[in-house]
């Protein structure tokens, strides 16, 4: 590409940059995306260029640093530059689009060129920043015309086309957060207190008009995604801006926010839930804790002061009180406890710890008061309380199959005590959930589903996504889903998953999963038959952190939303633990299966 390196900061390695030779352009899959932190700009087109290299220059110039694509319009007819649109969207392709020119003869080849872009598509981000796996072949033409005797781009690809390295260098994913909408007291998972996670893709400018604090409050204030939009809510007032053009944390790490007109006529409790949508958001982009979050209206004069201990009565329930303890199953099906800092397992208390009855698999209440139960032929679902002297009573389902891959999956809770599980049985397969826990089983309506068959479930504690393990064919992949709830008949069933998409496109096989954070999941999977142990985004782009470590033969993985807490897995060698810190897994006991956190 046709860029220039500069030193952020003016370190000792930038006085050794060679100040000779000549400027050469560079391919964009040529550039090591290791320096996230060196600016880049494109370099502007040069007399006399030929239509091949204007096309390819305006690609790269694409990929700059430049917040207002001022270098890449440099390329472009001036009509073409006042009707292209670099934020109505960005497809995203495995490595760089490469032009082809078409042939051309005569007086049109004089005046005119066409060159065809082609690659490979993985994704595609919408105008509101929201990114989306997609796999598809992309062709885009684009033509040039001479102006002035030079050529110009007059018709240029929709939006922004970037291979995956520069799109990850470029753009970073960011949480915004929005207010589930409240379901029925009957069946409802939520309530209009919790806050879910929207993850969405800002540009990492290196612009003083506009850091990523200002563009996060930005995109927070345009509204959720569309396809979160269904089932979450946002408390700011439509027509919501900024007074302000740039934000800053202050020296004690808050930050004051002015709004206008529009966003100040809230009340007390509204501007409060307004500021906890900012805190979380915020947050999650600095390395020290947030102090508060300030509203004021235009004139300065203030709305509203959120803490960190005030915006945690709208947190996400998963953050809000992580369990400090894991369960698993030993090897005779009784549960066990790791206490919170402790090496021994305990057998918990009640019937499901006693040997009542031999489990094989096992599920805790985010109140840590019950749990849910399969037997090891999958045929009965119990319920208990995690109590001494409780009872075991009879089971709360029985399913008509058994056997390997038949009867129930895993039970799951969300954070209302509503209880999900799977019932695989082939004649009649169903995803059912249990208001409550002991209420009468509903059926949940999965319409997209097709021909796919749900082998196992996890719900967020947010009770408004449910990721699901399906297989289809031969593949057995992650998909994510909305819980809606909204009515009576058959045309609108009182609950059903709605908007699946996949997570894990690049995996042919996924074994295990377990949510790892507001907006993460970790999953056991295969591609091209090797196992593999990754961390995913809710909209299934890459994450930044690094995997965790392979341990032998994993089976199952078990995760908290608060990513500081340990992973579990059951591998060939036992039930072993990874500490938040990284290093290496650790082994708890040779001997237990189903590891697992309250959920």
């Amino acid at each position: 590409m046709a860029a220039l390196g500069v030193c952020g900061a003016l370190a000792a390695g930038c006085a050794s940059m060679p100040d000779g030779g000549g400027v050469r352009r560079v391919d964009v899959s040529q550039r090591a995306d290791a320096d996230a932190q060196v600016r880049v700009f494109g370099l502007p087109p040069r007399k006399g260029e030929q239509p091949a290299d204007i096309v390819r220059g305006f690609l790269e110039a694409t990929t700059s640093d430049e917040a207002d694509f001022r270098t890449a319009r440099l390329y472009l007819t001036e009509e073409a530059s006042r009707s292209w649109r670099p934020a109505s969207g960005t497809t995203v392709l495995a490595d760089g689009p490469v032009p082809q020119m078409e042939p051309q003869s005569g007086e049109r080849r004089a005046n005119s060129a066409t060159a065809v872009l082609r690659g490979d598509k993985i994704a595609a981000v919408d105008q509101g920043q929201a990114y989306r796996p997609e796999e598809a072949d992309y062709q885009a033409r684009v033509r040039l015309t001479r102006v002035d005797g030079e050529w110009r781009i007059d018709r240029p690809p929709e939006g922004l086309v970037l291979g995956r390295s520069d799109f990850e260098r470029i753009y970073r994913s960011v949480n915004t957060y929005y207010y589930a909408v409240p379901g029925s007291r009957e069946d409802s998972g939520t309530g209009g207190d919790v806050l879910v996670a929207d993850p969405v893709h800002l540009r990492k400018r290196v612009d003083k008009r506009e850091d990523l604090v200002t563009s996060t409050v930005k995109a927070l204030l345009k509204g959720p995604s569309d396809w979160l939009d269904p089932v979450v809510e946002s408390k700011f007032p439509e027509g919501t801006e900024l007074v302000d053009e740039t934000l800053s944390m202050d020296d004690s790490n808050g930050l004051r926010v002015r709004l206008n007109q529009r966003g100040s006529r809230v009340t007390p409790e509204q501007c409060t839930q307004m500021a906890a949508q900012l805190y979380f958001a915020v947050q999650d982009l600095a390395s020290a804790q947030v102090s508060q979050v300030d509203l004021a209206d235009p004139g300065g004069a203030q709305l509203c002061v959120v803490n960190r201990g005030q915006a945690d009565a709208y947190a996400p329930p998963g953050l809000r009180e992580p369990s400090e303890r894991q369960y698993f199953l030993d090897d005779q099906g009784r549960m066990v406890s790791l206490p919170p800092g402790g090496e021994t397992p305990t057998r918990a208390p009640g019937p499901f710890g006693d040997g009542s009855i031999a489990l094989g698999t096992v599920a805790v209440s985010r109140t840590e008061r019950s749990a849910a139960g399969v037997t090891r032929d999958g045929r009965s679902l119990y319920v208990a309380q995690i109590e001494a002297g409780a009872e075991l009573g009879p089971p709360r389902l029985r399913s008509a199959s058994a056997g390997p891959g038949g009867g129930f999956s895993r039970p799951g809770w969300d954070a209302r005590g509503n209880l999900w599980v799977v019932d695989r049985d082939p004649e009649q397969p169903r995803l059912l959930v249990l208001p409550r826990g002991t209420d009468e089983p509903r059926e949940v309506v999965v319409p997209a589903l097709g021909d796919g068959r749900i082998e196992s479930i996890r719900v967020a504690s947010d009770g408004v996504r449910i990721a699901l393990v399906v297989k289809r064919g031969d593949r057995t992949s992650l998909e994510l889903g909305r819980i809606e709830r909204t009515g009576d008949g058959p045309d609108k069933p009182p609950l059903s998953v709605n908007g699946l998409r996949s997570m894990t496109p690049e995996l042919e096989q996924v074994e295990s999963a377990s949510w790892a954070g507001v907006s993460r999941l970790v999953v056991v999977g295969r591609a091209s038959g090797v196992q593999q142990l990754r961390y995913v985004q809710t909209d299934g782009s890459s994450v930044n952190s690094p995997p965790p470590p392979g341990a032998n033969g994993v089976t199952t993985v078990a995760a908290s939303e608060d990513e500081n807490k340990p992973l579990l897995a059951h591998s060939e060698d036992g039930i072993v633990r990874l500490p938040p810190s990284g290093g290496n897994w650790q082994l708890v006991t040779k001997k237990g299966s189903e590891p697992a956190y309250p959920g």
